[in-house]
């Protein structure tokens, strides 16, 4: 009998291609609600999901017959890792797949902000001509802070490498793992130098709203954010009022903490007081979580995927 694997969410066709090819039976329930995924979960050895289901307690437990969870992409936030260690469920994801399409992002929307393009380009778009206000800076001469160094944030400071400006990197889980394109340093380190900060680490208990008045205050110099991480990571208030008072020079934001656990949907983001200010400030430039989303991306995120999940079974 062939061992079946439930799609909660869709997938690049090469993922269903290589999976099927060694021999599972691939069932879609892209338009089953979670009452409708619980009542059949335990007839699946796998699921695989992006963001649309949380995996929780409740579908662990119904899922009898679970061996691996497969997340398309990198944050596993949307899955109760920890109970299914106890259940002994593999859980993989693939953000080998998707760290070049988010340093390529995290480096073009950096070049954008301290360049002043997007503001630059709207002005001229409305007859405006201003160049002197629109004198940028030059990369080479900053030192950029990473937090977080796996995946995203190891290529985000190999993109930069070749600019010329000093990267550093604070991780607080990872230890002697400088190279050629960061130095590894304290959390301290990053607060006395940094001209740039890039955030790049997952969300979790200890990382929601990391970035707040505190931490902000804690830079000798004003600064430029980035995150490409998630929102919640960064309190927007906090945010806005360092911008306001010139503490943060500009701020790049693909991630906002107003996303729905899908990421497919927000609140309604013009409610919202702070969301208004970061929309009409032209230090400000903001994109749909979309730094990871990319055509190359698509498929080399199920492609990392589908041989973590075969890998599984080649030693069967």
């Amino acid at each position: 009998m062939k061992k079946k694997i439930l799609l909660i969410d869709t997938v690049h066709k090469v993922l269903i291609e290589k999976l099927s090819n060694f021999g599972f039976e691939l069932h879609e329930a892209y338009s089953l609600s979670r009452n409708q995924i619980l009542s059949i979960i335990e007839n699946y050895e796998g699921v695989i999901i992006r963001s649309r289901i949380t995996i929780d307690k409740e579908i662990i437990d119904a899922a009898t017959s679970l061996k691996f969870i497969g997340r398309v992409g990198a944050g596993m936030e949307s899955i109760d890792t920890e109970y299914c260690q106890k259940k002994n469920i593999i859980c993989l994801n693939s953000p080998e797949g998707n760290r070049d399409a988010v340093g390529e992002h995290c480096l073009g929307m950096l070049l954008s902000l301290i360049n002043n393009i997007n503001k630059a380009d709207f002005e001229v778009k409305n007859g405006i001509w201003k160049r002197e206000e629109n004198r940028g800076r030059e990369l080479g001469n900053m030192c950029v802070g990473i937090i977080g160094y796996g995946n995203m944030g190891s290529s985000f400071a190999k993109k930069i490498s070749g600019i010329g400006c000093k990267v550093i990197s604070y991780d607080k889980y990872k230890k002697n793992y400088s190279d050629n394109f960061t130095t590894e340093v304290d959390l301290n380190e990053i607060f006395q130098q940094a001209d740039v900060v890039s955030l790049h680490v997952p969300l979790t208990n200890e990382t929601k709203y990391l970035v707040n008045e505190n931490f902000i205050n804690s830079f000798k110099k004003n600064i430029y954010l980035i995150n490409s991480a998630r929102g919640p990571v960064v309190n927007t208030h906090d945010l806005c009022n360092a911008l306001k008072k010139g503490k943060i020079l500009g701020v790049a934001l693909d991630v906002f903490e107003y996303e729905e656990s899908s990421f497919e949907s927000t609140k309604n983001l013009l409610e919202i007081e702070d969301f208004r200010f970061l929309a009409s400030s032209s230090n400000v430039i903001l994109t749909p979580h979309i730094a990871g989303w990319t055509v190359e991306s698509k498929l080399k995120l199920a492609e990392v995927l589908a041989d973590k999940i075969l890998k599984i079974y080649s030693n069967d």
